[in-house]
């Protein structure tokens, strides 16, 4: 069955009433940001909103029955970017229709944590074979090809980041995790070495390599004249950002503020409804707001895990915790490149950036770790005999 009779006592409206709160919190810092999305963005997020609570009430193991057709949607929509999708600063990853527009690559995060955390639940009892491994890295790296095409090299290693994490918290051996890495970082290194030395590298975009090679070097020549991604200096966002966030001090400035020393006032601050919202909280709201933000996100992170604990069966433990990954990391990246930590991409921040398909996924995503939460009978199914996995 679809729906089934819940006990609204197992509900978790801890994590409803967080989610509410940053709702509200996400709102005004849009508005703040620029008014002109506030009205798109409060609907999108009232929409999702109640779409998560829909969602909260369907059986998450019915949702798992199908996860073949989910990933097999996931590609159709990857494939469509490349032969219909739309482009934007030298990137082909959205696709337009009726004046919106979709980022498949968002929803593919989702999907694979929903595949993943199925077919290891399904085969937990060869998780440990290179030949288990070795199907779930082409069902993964299949779609992360597609995805890095585009080009989307950040969200490319955030879903593989993403996807190593469940793997982990399945139960992965140290033994094997050793064998591994012993291939793995020697590749990396030799990947990278050939990168950052040979400027005519085919592995990667002019513009992704000037990026990495600017954060190495803030004083690197881009030069860049090839398919651009909009930004002759990749520094500058960043460099602005980092102002903007230090001239915050401890409270801020206040929201919709006037004050002429405001570099968001002045458009100092690119995209700054967008991937560089934070720069916008630090400036704002100062450390008082910085920290708050991130204690929400923190907070929302822990309550998935919570619920990976007390999942009724392994594939619940197994999707709040790619859940709590999904969200942790993508926050991490977002204020580690706002705050000139990380190398500059496009990287929304969680609940706060603007974006229907970044929303719509992190709601959907918060109602599947909702309805798991709501499965507190243990039922007599083989999925439930699994092994703990590791926290």
């Amino acid at each position: 069955m679809i729906f089934k009779k819940y006990q609204l006592r197992s509900y978790n409206f801890r994590l409803v009433a967080l989610i509410i709160i940053t709702c509200v919190y996400a709102i005004l810092i849009v508005n703040s940001a620029n008014s002109a999305y506030t009205l798109r963005q409060g609907v999108g997020m009232l929409l999702s909103f109640v779409m998560m609570i829909v969602i909260s009430f369907i059986d998450y193991n019915w949702i798992l029955k199908y996860y073949w057709l989910w990933y097999a949607i996931s590609t159709i929509l990857l494939l469509a970017v490349k032969l219909v999708g739309s482009s934007a600063k030298g990137a082909q990853r959205w696709i337009s229709f009726g004046g919106f527009s979709v980022q498949p690559s968002e929803f593919t995060k989702l999907i694979l944590i929903l595949v993943l955390s199925k077919l290891i639940s399904m085969y937990k009892d060869r998780l440990n074979t290179f030949k288990f491994l070795g199907v779930l890295a082409v069902t993964v790296g299949f779609q992360l090809l597609l995805i890095l095409a585009q080009p989307d090299l950040s969200t490319t290693l955030l879903t593989f980041v993403i996807c190593v994490v469940i793997i982990y918290c399945a139960g992965l051996e140290y033994k094997m995790i050793g064998k591994i890495l012993m291939v793995v970082i020697p590749v990396i290194v030799v990947l990278l070495a050939y990168i950052i030395l040979d400027e005519n590298q085919v592995i990667l975009k002019k513009y992704q390599r000037n990026r990495i090679m600017t954060f190495i070097d803030s004083n690197y020549s881009t030069d860049d004249d090839d398919e651009d991604d909009g930004s002759d200096d990749d520094t500058y966002q960043q460099y602005y950002a980092v102002q903007a966030i230090g001239s915050g001090q401890l409270t801020g400035k206040g929201l919709n503020n006037d004050d002429s020393s405001s570099l968001k006032n002045a458009g100092y601050i690119a995209e700054a409804q967008n991937d560089f919202i934070f720069a916008v909280i630090g400036e704002e709201l100062g450390f008082v707001g910085s920290a708050f933000t991130i204690f929400l996100i923190f907070a929302i992170v822990a309550e998935c895990l919570i619920t990976a604990v007390k999942a009724q069966n392994f594939a619940g433990r197994l999707i709040c915790c790619g859940v709590a990954a999904y969200i942790g990391f993508q926050s991490f990246f977002n204020i580690g490149v706002v705050t000139w930590i990380l190398p500059n991409t496009g990287i929304p921040l969680p609940f706060f950036s603007c974006g229907i398909t970044s929303l719509i996924t992190v709601f959907t995503s918060m109602g599947i770790v909702l309805n798991i939460g709501l499965h507190t009978k243990v039922e007599r199914d083989e999925d439930l005999f699994a092994p703990d996995f590791k926290g």
